[in-house]
């Protein structure tokens, strides 16, 4: 069961561990995040909490990679500024991040959805070109991103069956085995893992960072390409896929690992609510994708 993670529990964990911080004031972030419980900490940090044991084991890889990447990138990321260690009754290590400012990039914030594509597309093709070497490789601190898709070979299964009658089972059983067949022949490549609204930020419209790079790592970088169906459609998409410039294998994973998503969450395996209409969407999104392509 996950301890409970409120602004109390920040405000005696900084004051135990970050003294000279323990006078500014702890408050939750409007969005605070499923992973990771977010506070404000004073008006230039805010504190990350993991929710469970499943994401600890992001924080050290980030406190030891996005220093290293920061630099070589067209756009903020977080820094963190200090780690913290289990205490007070919370199990697992914890960060504080240094404040960046923007709101997440919810559709109707987003000034013009073609220039957001191309913007983020020059974000991930610049995070592709970052030295891999010695960068984490797919396991359980990232879900298994940037692996074989065949790691979820049997949870899309099942939610196929589970949707039976609801959905075009044909259809989407060609998509999910055009994905498993195009397999990954490339070198490791940086990816972001959770490239969604909620960790992109906007600021008068446009990208201006990108955030949560707990499910980051080197390999295959198709994940990245399911904001392909989750956010753009028509012309955004096609700048996209353009500017993304990533040869039809790795596209048709990309179609693989939103299908996953959204059939999971379709299906109740994800305990996500808030995302099921949109799971529909995306279900048909990526349909008529493999249909335009084939």
């Amino acid at each position: 069961m996950s301890p409970a993670i409120d602004a109390a529990l920040v405000r005696r964990l900084v004051a135990a561990q970050f003294p000279h911080w323990k006078d500014l004031p702890v408050r939750s972030v409007a969005s605070g995040g499923w992973d990771n419980r977010t506070f404000h900490l004073g008006d230039e940090m805010t504190v990350r909490l993991p929710s469970a044991a499943a994401y600890s084991l992001q924080v050290e890889k980030e406190h030891r990679w996005l220093p290293k990447l920061a630099p070589l990138l067209p756009l903020p990321i977080p820094a963190p500024l200090a780690m913290g260690v289990p205490a007070e009754g919370y199990p697992w290590h914890w960060s504080i991040y240094g404040w960046i400012e923007g709101e997440t990039a919810k559709r109707e914030r987003i000034a013009d959805l073609p220039q957001f594509a191309a913007d983020l597309a020059g974000f991930l093709t610049a995070l592709k070109r970052v030295d891999p070497t010695g960068g984490p490789v797919a396991g359980a601190h990232n879900f298994y991103r940037g692996g074989p898709l065949t790691i979820y070979d049997g949870e899309a299964r099942q939610a196929i069956e589970a949707l039976r009658g609801r959905i075009d089972m044909l259809a989407v059983g060609a998509v999910w085995e055009a994905a498993l067949a195009a397999a990954w022949q490339g070198p490791p490549v940086w990816f972001h893992g959770d490239v969604a609204w909620g960790n992109l930020l906007v600021d008068d419209g446009r990208l201006s960072a990108v955030i949560d790079f707990g499910t980051s790592g080197v390999g295959d970088p198709s994940c990245d390409l399911a904001i392909t169906w989750t956010l753009f459609e028509g012309r955004s998409r096609e700048v996209f896929r353009a500017a993304i410039a990533v040869d039809d294998a790795t596209w048709a994973r990309g179609r693989g690992w939103a299908l996953w998503k959204a059939l999971i969450t379709a299906a109740g395996l994800t305990g996500n609510q808030s995302e099921f209409d949109q799971s529909w969407r995306v279900i048909d999104a990526v349909l008529a994708d493999h249909r335009d392509r084939h």
